[in-house]
């Protein structure tokens, strides 16, 4: 945790609203992405982000440091999230403890390809957005919001290995998406 944060939380823990608005300045956009993956509505994610700081406020005298501040936030919202959508547990538990070996990320921009980069980030991301809501959410937490597999596994409470399946097969998912948006470009 960078000094200034810390510094910022000590202030806040304290009762000074404004350190304690910089930390929500901070961290709004992550927790309300995080919100918007998982519940792919605008208006209920601003109601989850909102009631994350809430909570935070008041837990803020309890946060002890032992984790990144950030992962506190998205531990509060993804139980939130799990309040409105209780399947969502319940599919990350049973994902299974079986430990994947680990794919490196593709990388889809090239110069000379622009256009075809556009198209391939357009359908990657309509992919993501067609995820079960388990994978979206951890693709999202470990991509987006570039959390550890510790971290990820840490904010869901989960076991890492749960963390390194549930990518694996959702990266699997994404890749034959994108396989056949490869091979509908071949026999156009």
């Amino acid at each position: 945790m960078a000094d200034s944060e810390q510094l910022l939380i000590q202030k806040a823990q304290k009762g000074d609203p404004d350190a304690f608005a910089v930390l929500v300045h901070e961290h709004q956009h992550y927790v309300y992405n995080l919100a918007l993956r998982v519940v792919k509505d605008e208006n209920e994610a601003l109601d989850l982000a909102q009631e994350t700081f809430v909570r935070a406020w008041t837990a803020l005298p309890n946060f002890k440091g032992q984790s990144q501040f950030r992962t506190w936030l998205y531990r509060i919202v993804t139980n939130l999230c799990y309040n409105r959508l209780p399947n969502l547990r319940r599919s990350l538990n049973d994902l299974g403890d079986d430990v994947m070996e680990d794919i490196p990320e593709q990388h889809f921009e090239t110069p000379a390809q622009s256009y075809e980069s556009n198209e391939t980030r357009g359908h990657l991301q309509d992919a993501i957005e067609n995820l079960d809501e388990n994978y979206r959410l951890l693709i999202n937490l470990r991509y987006q919001n570039e959390l550890s597999y510790e971290e990820i596994a840490s904010t869901l409470n989960l076991p890492l290995g749960t963390v390194k399946t549930g990518i694996f097969r959702a990266k699997e998912q994404l890749r034959k998406s994108l396989a056949h948006l490869e091979e509908s470009w071949i026999t156009a």
